[in-house]
């Protein structure tokens, strides 16, 4: 077995060891509001959920060079979010969303994608997700490096609206059959949901 510290490598060399291993890793696409009221959407692969009461995601958004990103600028300046779940049908879309343009500009207008008004919140949502959640911001962590230099955000939202499509909701549980949901893997690798198989817990 390879044994390396981590301090001895690089931001990127670190960066390709954590996603080549911690996989597969659920997707957020996440639609925000600008202070000039433009709509941003962009993808992010560092995303989980931490807690159920109340119902808790978490997101970890990298800066560019100490700078924020236009979607962390747009949640701490509105205080609210929609995060949107990726899937075989929507995948192509989300990933064409990645390509860095100017804050003046949409994501969401510049790929075609469809808009619906949100139910408790201001922000807009797509409509090309199977599943999205309406969130608020809990809390904002500035987090930086071994030299104190700002290098990424830690933003924890709490949900408080889901939109399931109905195929895809029973009896408060979501059908994982139906879903056909997508991973992140590294470089420009995605993968699809293989063979399901069921481990009971021990008591």
């Amino acid at each position: 077995m390879i044994t390396i510290e981590s301090k001895n490598l690089t931001e990127r060399e670190n960066y390709k060891l954590l996603i080549g291993s911690v996989i597969p890793r659920p997707i957020a696409f996440v639609t925000s509001l600008s202070k000039q009221g433009v709509l941003n959407g962009a993808p992010f692969s560092y995303f989980t959920i931490i807690s159920s009461a109340p119902p808790r995601i978490l997101l970890s958004i990298a800066r560019r060079e100490g700078e924020m990103k236009d979607t962390t600028a747009n949640i701490l300046y509105k205080k609210e979010f929609v995060v949107h779940t990726v899937d075989e049908a929507n995948v192509n879309e989300i990933n064409l969303s990645a390509k860095s343009l100017p804050h003046n500009e949409s994501e969401i207008e510049e790929i075609g994608m469809s808009t619906i008004k949100s139910h408790l919140v201001d922000v807009p949502a797509v409509t090309q997700s199977k599943i999205r959640f309406e969130c608020l911001l809990d809390q904002h962590i500035p987090l930086e490096d071994e030299q104190g230099f700002m290098n990424a955000d830690l933003i924890i939202g709490r949900v408080i609206c889901y939109h399931i499509e109905n195929q895809l909701y029973d009896d408060g549980k979501i059908i994982q059959d139906k879903w056909e949901a997508v991973s992140r893997l590294a470089g420009h690798d995605y993968a699809r949901i293989g063979e399901v198989f069921t481990l009971t817990r021990p008591k």
